[in-house]
């Protein structure tokens, strides 16, 4: 708050320490912005439906590549399962009989498997030459096993009775379903480095001896002198070398109000000037930017945290090493005890059912309701990852301003000299302050009216460069400023009024004099607005065994008042922007896993490198874009909502996985034929049923997610 007024009442000075004034980086950026294109195609990578994934099981898939060949599949499966033999018999029905009906399901089984399997066969053999069996190689597996099955049924080869055609179509098509429901949860790296790019200009007006020219921005080179007009973007880093503007820099500290800047000052690619003209003379451009330097710490964090493995793939795992072995064991076993037929079906009925529905949807089915029951919440789940994460998070890191306060000014109190009358002091502040659009300007004025205070009529209203406003009111000319009006008016701060100022600049507060005529009356105080929200929030993480830390390019004193007042555990402060991520990355140093809140670009490296990144909605497109989390609104207490939803899931996604492979560990036994001598035997159709029941069981379950409370006013 104290650079707030700062720039409020002091135009044109310059606070090194300021959020977004650190000097551009140099030498070690790697990838630069696509200035020119990069702006003019964003947004094109952000469409899920066509995310494309580089990592894991989905690597080279994208998301409408699933949803197209679930839809095709599962209008192909609706007559395979309708004239499946098997199927009529244990419904008891039959289907009509025509030329060719017959052939319906292998005809229309081999278009699925080829067509919609092919995902899952090359995800397979991908796993089988990594040596990594997972979910692909076991749904590769099964589809295949029956698919040779059912053509040997269908050609009457060896007299089997092995027809899998409607459990080969449906089983592809629940598989594709669930991969597709699981993509449509991750989050694509490129939508943050997209949104970094965008902040900046295609083109920018270069000054030269005959004028202006523009220019593309990549032409651009340092030591060249452009002009930034009103609601212009900085196109490269550079020094104002004439004029003076206010400069929107939120995309860059978060922070909504706007800075003066003028000759001498540094500003930043992406930034607005927006009032006035300002000449720049460029001394960063491309990956030398500071922008830039984000996007490469935005990149790399991302890459660090995107190694996680599903559970479902572990599940996965495991159960293709026990099906082949059992598979395997069951094959030797009936045909050491002559019954190679025998031997055939039960090893084939294991292989088949080793892929059970169940698993292939336990997980996704989970995050689809999850982020539905979330975003009803305001909170918006980007990353599958994140829901597992948060669950496991030691501390949560809020970024303060805009965050855990409202990044707008604050009156806070009132003092006066001896015999003034503290609400007289105040509207007479109120009535020179009200012709100006200023942030503190318009706190003042909202704070007087909250107490139904009468305003004189002020006249001559006359902003003071750097150090306050004036206006005549009945007469007399009254000043609102800082400590610099003061030394200018030559007036002294009167001793029992100095003990309370005092204590408010020591905790950081913004300080603003009222004089009239050269006799000081009163002082205010300004701060930064705490939330009312996020003192609850802070004691309800705290009550879940989750530590509170907060990071801000504030002040100390500033920092630790805020702290003091919502009890927070841990405090950073007078950190640089682009140094908010190492602070992360301490934490993590000492064994804690971090949940970072922030809603700036300068946040989007610490919100990339935490195990979960939580975006205030409110903030910058590529803060949103770097989270695996978005908070819709400005109310801290959804992170509870989050912690909440993701122990919840959670225990969901382990009741379904047990589930899920606790039916296989059970029915592979049974199809194998190892209770065959006491009559036991689990037959081909009947291991079929019980598998797609073991599927709705497990969408039961997830279905009872739906009970969870997640509004935020009501989180405890």
């Amino acid at each position: 708050m104290q650079d707030h007024h700062n720039t409020h009442h002091q135009h044109g000075t310059h606070d090194p320490g300021t959020p977004g004034h650190h000097q551009p980086s140099s030498g070690t950026l790697t990838q630069p912005p696509a200035h020119g294109a990069g702006h003019a195609q964003h947004g094109t990578h952000g469409d899920d439906d066509h995310t494309i994934h580089t990592h894991g099981q989905h690597a080279g898939h994208s998301t409408a590549m699933f949803k197209n060949r679930f839809w095709l599949t599962l209008a192909l499966a609706v007559p395979v399962v309708y004239f499946s033999p098997m199927m009529a018999h244990l419904l008891g029905y039959m289907p009509p009989e025509f030329p060719g009906s017959a052939w319906i399901p292998p005809v229309l089984g081999t278009v699925i498997f080829l067509y919609g399997g092919q995902p899952f066969l090359k995800g397979g053999l991908q796993e089988l030459k990594d040596r990594t069996p997972g979910m692909m190689l076991l749904i590769g597996m099964a589809i295949t096993v029956a698919f040779a099955a059912s053509w040997v049924t269908s050609l009457g080869i060896g007299g089997f009775d092995l027809d899998f055609w409607w459990e080969l179509a449906l089983l592809v098509a629940i598989m594709l379903l669930g991969h597709w429901i699981e993509m449509r949860a991750l989050g694509s790296a490129q939508g943050a480095l997209d949104a970094l790019a965008a902040l900046l200009p295609d083109e920018a007006e270069r000054i030269t001896d005959n004028g202006t020219e523009t220019v593309p921005v990549s032409e651009l080179n340092p030591g060249d002198l452009v002009l930034v007009r009103p609601g212009a973007r900085m196109p490269a880093d550079g020094s104002v070398v004439d004029g003076q503007a206010e400069f929107d820099e939120s995309m860059i500290t978060g922070e909504s109000k706007t800075v003066a800047r003028g000759a001498g000052d540094a500003v930043v690619a992406g930034t607005v000037a927006t009032d006035s003209s300002v000449r720049v003379r460029v001394t960063a451009v491309g990956d030398q930017t500071a922008l830039a330097g984000i996007q490469r710490l935005v990149e790399e964090a991302q890459a660090s945290s995107s190694r996680a493995q599903a559970l479902a793939d572990r599940a996965a795992a495991f159960l293709f090493y026990f099906a082949a072995g059992a598979g395997v064991l069951t094959f030797i076993a009936w045909t050491l005890l002559g019954s190679v037929p025998d031997a055939v079906t039960r090893t084939v009925t294991v292989l088949v059912i080793a892929c059970p529905h169940a698993l292939g949807l336990a997980i996704p089915l989970v995050i689809a309701i999850s982020t539905e029951q979330a975003a009803r919440a305001g909170v918006l789940i980007k990353n599958r990852m994140a829901l597992e994460r948060m669950r496991t998070i030691d501390v949560v890191l809020f970024d303060k301003t805009g965050t855990l306060t409202t990044g707008e000014p604050e009156l806070k109190d009132v003092a006066v000299a001896d015999g003034a009358d503290p609400d007289a002091v105040l509207a007479l502040a109120a009535a020179v302050e009200s012709d100006s659009e200023h942030p503190v300007a318009r706190a003042i004025v909202r704070a007087a009216k909250a107490r139904n205070l009468a305003l004189p009529a002020a006249t001559g209203f006359t902003s003071l460069t750097g150090r306050g406003v004036r206006a005549g009111v009945d007469g007399r000319t009254v000043h609102v400023g800082g400590p610099a009006l003061l030394r200018e008016l030559g007036a002294v701060e009167p001793a029992s009024l100095a003990a309370g100022t005092k204590a408010w600049m020591d905790r950081g507060a913004a300080v603003l004099h009222v004089v009239d005529d050269g006799r000081v009356l009163g002082a205010v105080s300004m701060e930064d607005a705490v939330r009312p929200e996020s003192r609850q929030a802070v004691s309800a993480l705290q009550r879940r065994g989750v530590k509170v830390a907060m990071v801000t390019g504030d002040a100390h004193q500033v920092a630790q008042a805020v702290a003091a007042d919502l009890g927070i555990d841990e405090v950073f402060a007078e950190v640089l922007p682009a140094d908010k991520d190492k602070k992360v990355a301490e934490l993590q140093g000492r064994g804690m896993k971090v949940a970072m809140v922030g809603d700036g670009v300068n946040d989007s490296p610490a919100l990339a490198r935490a195990e979960v990144g939580i975006a205030i909605g409110a903030g910058t497109d590529v803060a949103v874009e770097s989270a695996g989390v978005v908070l819709a609104g400005n109310d801290p207490r959804a992170v509870l909502s989050m912690v909440d939803l993701s122990r919840a899931s959670y225990r969901k996604m382990w009741q379904n996985l047990v589930w899920a492979t606790g039916y296989n560990i059970l029915s592979v036994p049974l199809a194998a034929g190892v209770l065959a001598f006491a009559g036991v035997v689990l037959s081909p159709a009947a291991g079929a049923v019980l598998m797609s029941a073991s599927t709705v069981v497990v969408a039961l379950n997830a279905q009872l997610l739906r009970r969870l409370k997640l509004n935020p006013s009501e989180v405890r």
